[in-house]
């Protein structure tokens, strides 16, 4: 726990490389990598691994339906050991065009598929019989390395059910576009209703925010840059439903009023929804917006890129 960062790789696997080594360097407690349509992030953790000493090495999140439980578990056990147990499992859901596009799957029943996933994933880490009585996952297998008891499983949510489902079968839970006040409002209580659920605390359980940064003179080109790269989300009903809940209503209206008219949709998404969002501007604002993520409850705000600005500026300043 403590100040993290997402270093993706883009274009160049050297300049990734790079980043992480100055983020462990800045003392940076973790290093997220999404998992999109370019580099495989676990791939991209092993090299990670090889290029730094210390930090946690975490996936912001993997899809479930891209992998059988199984290849997951060797996958995840294989990295923890060669980074000599720095990984964190950041699995989720991920969307219907996502998981029916790309993979060829169904989302059927999401909380239970996900809530089903990681117990498997997690007995067979730590050498365990995998639950049977299960709607969807099944596996008999026995893990020839490990066991890994100790691997930490997070899992990305937005929905209150979500939220809880992670307060009660993960060690995190893995947040995007989600505020500050929404964390403190909707994803604390939440999370800890799930942890109460199974007789925790919130005590060691992670939660993790991906905060948008960029160390600029002006920040109306890191908005206009960021309102570019937020419309696909707007698109996506999982992230819409917590947009709305988080008090961004009118957002999503103009967003549908503007549909077909990309100029007007990047419109739609407000200054209020990105300031609340991002962390922009001197070094004191990126500061202090990444320290709003902490005083509502995030144990681990993980500053990202904004694109067209510099990031390693960015994590200079948000470190210092």
């Amino acid at each position: 726990m403590g100040l993290g960062s997402f270093i993706s790789v883009g274009k160049s696997i050297d300049q990734a490389l790079d980043r992480v080594r100055l983020a462990e360097e800045l003392g940076y407690e973790s290093v997220y990598v999404t998992h999109i349509n370019g580099w495989e992030s676990l791939t991209v953790l092993t090299a990670y691994a090889g290029a730094s000493s210390k930090v946690k090495l975490g996936t912001g999140v993997v899809p479930i339906y891209s992998r059988t439980p199984v290849t997951m578990a060797q996958t995840a056990g294989s990295i923890h050991a060669l980074s000599g147990g720095r990984l964190i499992l950041g699995l989720g859901v991920s969307h219907r065009p996502v998981v029916e596009a790309w993979h060829g799957q169904s989302i059927d029943k999401p909380g239970t598929e996900q809530r089903e996933y990681v117990e498997i994933v997690r007995a067979i880490l730590r050498h365990e019989q995998p639950p049977q009585d299960t709607f969807k996952w099944r596996a008999q297998f026995q893990f020839g390395l490990g066991p890994f008891p100790d691997l930490p499983i997070y899992i990305s949510a937005l929905s209150p059910r979500m939220l809880r489902i992670a307060g009660e079968v993960a060690d995190g839970v893995i947040l995007w576009l989600c505020n500050p006040s929404y964390i403190r409002d909707v994803v604390v209580p939440e999370v800890t209703k799930g942890r109460e659920k199974v007789g925790k605390t919130l005590e060691g359980f992670d939660i993790v925010a991906a905060v948008p940064s960029a160390l600029v003179d002006d920040p109306a080109d890191a908005y206009a840059t960021q309102r570019r790269d937020l419309v696909p989300y707007f698109s996506l009903p999982f992230y819409r439903a917590m947009i709305e809940r988080s008090g961004f209503a009118d957002d999503i209206a103009a967003f549908d009023a503007a549909a077909g008219d990309f100029a007007a949709m990047q419109a739609a998404i407000s200054d209020r929804f990105i300031g609340e969002l991002a962390a922009v501007g001197d070094e004191a604002a990126v500061k202090a917006g990444v320290q709003r993520y902490f005083d509502a409850g995030t144990t681990s705000p993980c500053v990202g890129p904004i694109a067209r600005s510099d990031f390693e500026a960015t994590l200079r300043a948000a470190a210092a």
